[in-house]
């Protein structure tokens, strides 16, 4: 099993370590800054080997070039933004596979709330890295991509095993839990699970991971067939693409 740590910066970003025990690879996700991830790897003695971003935004990759010269590590980036992304060694696209160890991940791109966004899915470990396209209860912003490119790519990630732990690059649960609420005020799932949540930021602890299985039964972007939400978003018997758009737009108004 790979051993993925959480490592909380900035305002509200979210870093993973993701290291193999066996083979001693080490990957950092979208390294938003790099000092707290060469102060884990000099705590653990883990030698990073990968960087794997998600996207292009500088709060995913502002850590890539200090990381690369102070360890070597190769940087893996969607293709598309090899311009935009610091240090890129290799360009991934949709179905490509990358291995830490005899770990395997699955590239799939969900463009969307950026033009070249991809998220890494380690099946084998049930394991989701997935940026800014999904969030707890929540999606990303659409900056370069429609709404139907990103219902798309969410339709890909639902898809996916529901024990799937979705790793999200922010703690933004407590917000998306509020709007769900609005458009969905009947959801028990919902109202019972912003309980747990509360308590989890009450403490100062990560709402991540989240399962496929979870965000199914209460993340608004998952939920475009609950007549209720329909019916309080007056958009019963619509498209599932123009449902959802108006979830987006609801949401940018919160």
């Amino acid at each position: 099993m790979l051993t993925i740590l959480t490592l909380p910066v900035l305002n509200d970003n979210y870093i993973y370590l993701v290291h193999d025990p066996v083979s001693g690879e080490t990957a950092v996700v979208d390294p938003a800054v790099a000092q707290p991830v060469l102060d884990v790897l000099d705590q653990k003695g883990w030698q990073l080997t990968t960087i794997l971003n998600t996207h292009h935004h500088s709060d995913h990759v502002g850590g890539n070039l200090e990381l690369k010269q102070k360890t070597g590590c190769t940087v893996i980036a969607p293709l598309s933004d090899q311009h935009r992304i610091p240090g890129m060694d290799r360009g991934v696209v949709d179905g490509d596979e990358i291995m830490l160890g005899k770990h395997s991940a699955s590239v799939i791109s969900t463009p969307g709330h950026t033009s070249g966004h991809v998220v890494y899915h380690f099946a084998d470990d049930n394991t989701l890295f997935c940026g800014d396209t999904l969030f707890v209860m929540g999606c990303g912003r659409l900056f370069e991509g429609t709404a139907e490119q990103m219902w798309h790519s969410l339709q890909k990630l639902k898809a996916l095993p529901t024990s799937t732990r979705i790793y999200c690059a922010h703690e933004y649960t407590q917000a998306n839990g509020r709007f769900a609420l609005t458009v969905e005020p009947g959801n028990r799932q919902l109202q019972q699970r912003m309980d747990v949540i509360n308590q989890l930021r009450a403490n100062r602890l990560p709402t991540v991971p989240s399962t496929i299985e979870q965000e199914l039964a209460t993340n608004p972007f998952f939920r475009e067939d609950s007549l209720a939400l329909q019916e309080t978003i007056k958009m019963v018997n619509k498209k599932p693409v123009e449902i959802f758009a108006e979830v987006r737009r609801l949401k940018d108004n919160f």
